[in-house]
């Protein structure tokens, strides 16, 4: 698969569209063609609703850094700017966690193997088919039924 880079603006949240910078910024080169969902939206196979939920969902996911880590991590602690109204950073963590169990369990039991391998895992469908014991193109089905339980938790019109 060929890349696709785009620039987009660098965040403490990580990075965002640079449809909306202004002035000077910094921003990444970021391959959007390396995401399952990024890959079936750009085909015409996701609409944006269902595309807006993986990448909530995503976004949650990563924030509450439920990824395995096999090394220990040295980034630096951000103090808030000011205490009484910012999360640390550990509170925004707890928060995307609660968030991201919250958005599984509203997909359901059946659904949130196909949503964690796809979103989470980055799997493509046919390797999650084949693992789940799935029949072939079964998988886009019930990914699209997942991702629209999911934008109603997340409230995505």
């Amino acid at each position: 698969m060929s890349q696709v880079l785009e620039d987009r603006e660098l965040t403490t949240e990580g990075p965002l569209q640079c449809s909306m910078m202004k002035g000077k910024s910094r921003t990444v080169k970021v391959n959007i063609a390396e995401s399952p969902l990024t890959w079936l939206h750009a085909r015409g196979h996701l609409d944006d609703r269902r595309f807006a939920a993986g990448e909530r969902l995503r976004a949650d996911w990563e924030c509450a850094q439920l990824a395995p880590v096999v090394t220990m991590q040295w980034n630096p602690v951000r103090l808030p700017r000011d205490p009484g109204r910012d999360l640390t950073a550990g509170e925004r963590q707890l928060a995307a966690r609660r968030r991201f169990d919250s958005a599984i369990s509203a997909a359901g039991n059946g659904l949130s193997d196909i949503l964690w391998r796809v979103v989470c895992a980055g799997e493509g469908l046919p390797v999650v088919e084949r693992a789940l014991g799935w029949p072939v193109r079964s998988g886009k089905l019930v990914l699209g039924i997942a991702l629209d339980r999911v934008a109603d938790y997340y409230r995505i019109r």
